[in-house]
């Protein structure tokens, strides 16, 4: 690759994100500022543009509704019946059917129906331990959303500082090289530290072509993850040296103890288990239904005939009974119980695995944040050494290589914190899909 130059694949990755990169325009065509996007509306476009949240948001809409509908088998029904039954007459005037009452019989009744059953009212509950799983996986889906939003969106920031940062150690590599080739000239230098500061500054140049690789990848995860369209422009807030500040670890363990959501769900599920146990064991027990029918039942259509009433009311209660079953019922209960003691175990593992999680979370938070302050003093650090290297070189008591070292040490530092920033982001990101709150 020529000096200075791209290669054939960088080109193609520049053209195919021409609509995330701002390019420099002239003031005819100077479109508006984009307003730099905070984090909390890149968790909202997310929001709206994720689908897999989207669809535990919809699980979660469906469990609410099942919990209704099985809400609705406990209250009684009511509907109304309008039948016509017409006979074969056997010349006596009524019907050779003798169940029906004559030749033409018309029925409209309402009809109140209610059952009570045991297992009816297990199968409610369950229904709401249901709603209650799949808001909690819904929320595990939202926090787990949020640490892959906050992954992409500050590996942006990062990536745009090591760009700036590669540019600005491209820069300093061309101002060294101009340098050499100055006391070169004045015989104050060999050619060979000219050469070397050329080798240098070639690979500052390849460093900034890469960090733009780099970055237009970086801009083009977080555009399918916020955006309906890939090719839309936006710029993201830099807030990356703000520090936010790590709460106690009794804080975050309380927290973590009462908004987890994975304790919630697993929790959920053990308790829509043991309703399963009891409906499938409550299909032993009868159940009674309940019939309150109000209307005419006659052989006119009318209600009254020759004086007669024909509106009336009857009621009905109907004992069932299970009596045999080919073994299905016990073999509901026993897959039932299977479920059960699954769902328990899944509790135990949810719950040792949350706080082996919480340790290791805070445990990276910590070390994340003490790290900070290290790599922060190690970039003024190399800064300095580098300014101080210089000018021992312009004075002919350090070498190039010093210098180049310096140089290196410097751009290295300053890499590192911003991995370091972008590492304590991502610690806290991860602590908030214990506690909820980033």
């Amino acid at each position: 690759m020529k000096r200075g130059g791209l290669s054939p694949v960088l080109v193609f990755i520049f053209l195919a994100a021409a609509g995330l990169w701002a390019q420099p325009q002239t003031a005819s065509t100077a479109q508006p500022a984009i307003e730099a996007l905070t984090l909390d509306a890149a968790l909202r476009m997310a929001q709206a543009n994720s689908v897999q949240f989207r669809a535990a948001q919809a699980d979660a809409a469906l469990a609410k509704e099942d919990r209704v509908q099985a809400r609705s088998t406990l209250l009684p029904g009511v509907t109304y019946n309008n039948q016509f039954l017409y006979t074969e007459g056997n010349r006596t005037g009524s019907g050779r059917f003798i169940a029906n009452n004559g030749v033409h019989e018309y029925v409209s009744q309402g009809n109140a129906h209610e059952v009570l059953s045991l297992q009816q009212l297990a199968d409610y509950r369950k229904a709401g331990a249901l709603a209650a799983l799949a808001r909690a996986r819904a929320e595990v889906a939202r926090r787990g959303l949020v640490v892959t939003v906050v992954q992409d969106y500050y590996a942006v920031l990062a990536a745009e500082r090591k760009h700036a940062n590669a540019q600005r150690a491209a820069d300093e590599a061309a101002k060294f090289l101009s340098l050499t080739e100055k006391l070169e000239s004045g015989g104050e230098v060999a050619h060979a530290d000219v050469l070397k500061a050329q080798l240098q500054a070639n690979d500052r140049k390849r460093g900034v072509d890469d960090s733009e690789a780099e970055l237009i990848s970086s801009r083009l995860e977080l555009a399918v993850l916020i955006l309906p369209d890939v090719n839309g422009q936006f710029k993201v807030a830099d807030d990356l040296d703000e520090k936010p500040a790590l709460p106690p670890l009794a804080e975050v363990r309380e927290a973590a103890a009462k908004q987890n959501p994975e304790l919630r769900a697993a929790l959920a599920a053990v308790s829509a288990s043991a309703d399963e146990v009891t409906s499938a064991r409550a299909a032993h027990l009868p159940s009674l239904a309940l019939d309150y029918y109000y209307g005419i039942d006659a052989n006119h259509f009318a209600t009254h005939t020759d004086g007669v009433h024909n509106l009336g009311y009857a009621a009905v209660a109907t004992l069932n009974i299970p009596v045999f079953s080919w073994g299905a019922t016990q073999s509901k209960v026993r897959q039932s119980l299977i479920r059960e003691d699954q769902a328990k175990l899944e509790l135990t593992v949810a719950q040792k695995q949350v706080l082996a999680n919480l340790e290791k979370f805070y445990g990276e938070a910590e070390v994340a944040a003490s790290a900070l302050t290290t790599l922060r003093e190690s970039v003024a650090i190399a800064g300095e050494s580098l300014r101080l290297t210089g000018l021992r070189y312009q004075a002919g008591e350090s070498s190039v290589l010093e210098v180049v070292d310096a140089q290196n040490t410097l751009n290295s530092a300053r890499s590192a914190y911003v991995d370091g920033s972008l590492r304590y982001r991502i610690a806290l990101a991860n602590l908030q899909t214990l506690t909820g709150t980033l």
